[in-house]
């Protein structure tokens, strides 16, 4: 949070010194700025991120707000990698179920069965 402060700081402040009577390239320098933000943090990062650690966005961004609540800024860097560990653990699970004898319909039914 506190890069993203200072890169509006600094990029409002060098437009502030290059056109300081006039501000609509100071607002226009803002608005870019606020537009980009929003477009990298909450479209960009999230399927690029998601896509890399094989997650849907919305289950990123779900990991993200629930460690960021739970344990703060340490949950916000955990979150990702513990969200990926427990999507590779449920896709092995389904898996393994899917190949199962209980899925394909041959469970313990079948056994009781003279």
């Amino acid at each position: 949070m506190s890069a993203r402060l200072s890169a509006l700081a600094l990029s409002l402040g060098v437009s502030i010194v290059q056109f300081w009577p006039e501000w609509g390239p100071i607002v226009t320098t803002a608005i870019v700025f606020f537009v980009g933000q929003f477009l990298e943090g909450n479209i960009l990062q999230p399927r690029l991120v998601g896509k890399s650690v094989n997650l849907h966005p919305v289950w990123l961004m779900f990991a993200l707000f629930a460690f960021g609540a739970l344990f703060g800024f340490v949950g916000l860097l955990v979150a990702v990698p513990a969200a990926a560990a427990v999507g590779v653990l449920v896709r092995f699970a389904i898996e393994r179920y899917l190949e199962s004898p209980h899925y394909k319909g041959h469970g313990l039914r079948d056994k009781a069965r003279p």
